[in-house]
């Protein structure tokens, strides 16, 4: 029997059909995106044994009325690098479990390379790892959070291939799978990935990369294959977590394509002909054979249009992954200004929560300003959805001054949203005066956030 997210991910295509064939395409105007509750016998108090294959994860049990998650961000190519040295797991999960953590969220898809046993992306890391430890170290790392009672979901960064010009995924797909701004330019014509002049002058992309462009042809095909070979080679896993599920960000960012300006990303000419195709509408360009930037026609539409392709995308990925491991938990990493995500960046993650298209999502809200920070948690703990929403907190920022990282996590608890998620392990392990009482990572440990 189809579980209740897929028929929800099957009523999205439905209704987004409908809607391309009616033309009813509306628009409203920076790295690094729940159910039952139980408790296992013998593990660490408020942490849910590890579920097996084909079953739903159980989340931790609350520590009286309610106890938020807690996740931890842990970088495949961070200064750490746990999966390449089997031998920190240990510490990291030692770590985890003083920090209160119940959730890791492993990076092991970056740049189009694999971490992890993989016949679809590049596999370089996980067999270099393999050769000199003689082990998969994504399957080892699983099994030892699930013996500590914690949970491990594969984090991935989708759309994004770092700065990685020349990866795999490129040499099967074509360099037309790569964004292309309003200007026409591809992202991998950018001098060291940046915009070129005189645009460098007035912009910035906000995490400079190789973008790929969901609407061009066999992207999220080709990305949709790997992430379900990922789940079906390793169905101990407790979720997939998606990041960079997004068109790339420029600063200062515009609210869509209707007023001319600004820099966005769609542009591609397969990616152009394919939503004429698919709407029956003229655009995005007033005049096709000569292009200007600032003469585009049914914008509305056209920006609609590029956010639909993100959301397909994502629903895409939770058909697949869902069908190959029932009850894996889907979740995305996401912009945490919602009217910036929907206009800039055609990711309208929102519209996923409503939709059931993931089971949760972690807004990064990484900013030096407490105030503004407690301003967008309280907003979240306010919404329809704070049951499925854990706050990212960018506590990195805090090495120096780690009681404000403790102050930020608090303020994430009081919210009301469901969990909190520390980016990252990295930055934790690796502060200044690590070993020091008033590092990070020892006044959050001494002083666990939330006050459990």
């Amino acid at each position: 029997m189809p579980s209740t997210l897929t028929i929800a991910r099957f009523s999205f295509r439905l209704s987004l059909a409908a809607s391309l064939a009616l033309f009813l395409l509306t628009v409203v105007s920076c790295s690094s995106d729940e159910a039952s509750h139980g408790e296992a016998p013998g593990k660490p108090a408020g942490v849910a044994a590890s579920p097996e294959p084909g079953t739903q994860p159980t989340p931790p049990a609350p520590a009286g009325d309610r106890a938020p998650y807690r996740g931890l961000w842990v970088l495949c190519e961070g200064s750490h690098r746990t999966l390449e040295h089997p031998e920190r797991s240990r510490a990291l999960i030692e770590n985890a479990l003083a920090l209160g953590v119940t959730d890791l969220f492993v990076q092991v898809y970056r740049g189009g390379r694999a971490w992890f046993d993989s016949s679809l992306a590049d596999p370089a890391p996980y067999r270099e790892i393999v050769d000199a430890h003689g082990e998969d170290p994504l399957r080892r790392l699983v099994a030892d959070a699930h013996e500590a009672g914690l949970r491990v979901h594969a984090w991935v960064n989708v759309l994004s291939l770092s700065s990685n010009r020349d990866a795999l995924l490129l040499a099967h797909l074509g360099s037309e799978a790569v964004q292309v701004d309003r200007k026409g330019r591809s992202v991998l014509d950018y001098p060291q990935l940046e915009l070129p002049e005189p645009d460098a002058s007035w912009y910035r992309v906000g995490t400079p990369g190789v973008y790929l462009d969901p609407a061009a042809p066999g992207v999220a095909e080709r990305l949709t294959s790997i992430f379900g070979e990922l789940v079906t080679r390793y169905p101990e896993l407790d979720g997939l977590h998606l990041d960079y599920i997004r068109h790339p960000g420029v600063l200062p960012f515009v609210p869509g394509s209707r007023f001319g300006v600004g820099i966005d990303y769609g542009y591609g000419s397969a990616s152009r002909e394919r939503f004429r195709r698919e709407t029956g509408l003229s655009g995005p360009y007033q005049d096709p054979s000569s292009p200007a930037s600032s003469k585009l026609v049914n914008a509305n539409a056209w920006d609609a249009w590029r956010r639909d392709k993100v959301t397909e995308l994502v629903a895409q990925i939770g058909d697949a992954t869902s069908a190959a491991r029932p009850g894996l938990l889907l979740s995305a990493a996401v912009i945490s200004y919602v009217d910036r995500a929907y206009l800039s960046l055609s990711q309208d993650w929102r519209r996923w929560l409503e939709d059931g298209l993931i089971d949760f999502a972690v807004p990064m809200v990484y900013t030096l300003d407490d105030r503004l920070f407690r301003y967008q948690v309280e907003a979240f703990g306010r919404g329809a959805d704070a049951d499925r929403v854990w706050a990212g907190v960018g506590v990195w920022l805090f090495a120096k001054k780690p009681e404000r990282a403790l102050g930020q996590v608090a303020a994430a608890r009081a919210s009301g949203v469901a969990g909190d998620v520390l980016f990252s392990y990295d930055s934790l392990v690796d502060a200044p005066d690590a070993k020091a009482e008033s590092s990070l990572l020892r006044t959050l440990v001494r002083e666990p956030p939330g006050g459990e």
